[in-house]
């Protein structure tokens, strides 16, 4: 049995609250904090039955690792997700998901950044998030108060080799297609409308260069001013609502 974790702020808290209020144990708050969106957020606690605990501050502080905790925390179970990669991607399968869209993240170590990224693989329907086990940050409360919820809801695997990964993917006819400054084609310029894993790596540095050799191709995003690069969550979300934007059309 996985040990309890601590999830803070008012979106991660209240999207626990949301999909699974059974796997939380208790909730702190912050009683001198009286606003409305705190008044909100203990009644929709007490209507979940969810057990409060009154807290300053600093113990509130102290339990997240944080000071952005906004008054709340809360201890949860963890909640019970698929395994691995080739299990979602078989679920997907079977629930007749044709065209998966998958992020892939090489590199990316800060977990602010990380977080932003799974908020936005949320927002714009990402089946999964990918990265290496070596070069890149897991889950922490810090992630998961910066994903605003994203951190329960949208699969983060982690896996040990990221090019054999993305071989494997293409086995399974995804189409992956990665990011960089100098690739000749823009983003606007490919069909992501299929099954897609779009591959970013962190800011600066890019993608390492094994993983670029394994994408089917490369794409830039345009760069109009002075700086020669974006935030890696900025660029994810450009990337992931380009993809939605073709596949609504």
């Amino acid at each position: 049995m996985s040990s309890p974790k601590v999830l803070f702020g008012f979106h991660a808290v209240g999207v626990r609250l949301k999909t699974a209020p059974q796997s939380i144990i208790e909730i702190y708050y912050e009683p001198t904090r009286r606003d409305a969106r705190m008044r909100q957020f203990i009644e929709r606690a007490r209507e979940a039955g969810a057990r409060l605990i009154e807290a300053d501050g600093l113990r509130i502080a102290k339990l997240a690792g944080s000071q952005g905790h906004q008054g709340v925390a809360a201890r949860v179970e963890p909640v019970a997700q698929v395994r691995s990669l080739d299990e979602l991607l078989e679920q997907l399968e079977a629930d007749g998901v044709k065209n998966p869209l998958l992020l892939v993240l090489d590199g990316v170590t800060d977990p602010h950044n990380l977080g932003a990224c799974l908020r936005v693989a949320d927002g714009a329907g990402a089946h999964a998030v990918i990265a290496p086990k070596d070069h890149a940050v897991g889950i922490n409360a810090t992630v998961a108060k910066v994903a605003s919820g994203a951190a329960e809801t949208v699969p983060y695997f982690m896996v040990t080799n990221l090019a054999r990964t993305l071989n494997e993917l293409k086995e399974r006819n995804i189409w992956v297609i990665g990011t960089s400054g100098d690739a000749d084609k823009h983003l606007y310029q490919v069909d992501l409308k299929g099954a897609v894993a779009l591959v970013l790596g962190a800011e600066g540095d890019g993608m390492r260069q094994l993983t670029r050799k394994t994408c089917d191709e490369l794409v830039s995003i345009p760069m109009q001013g002075a700086v020669e690069s974006l935030n890696v969550s900025v660029a994810s979300g450009i990337c992931l609502y380009e993809a939605l934007r073709q596949r609504q059309a």
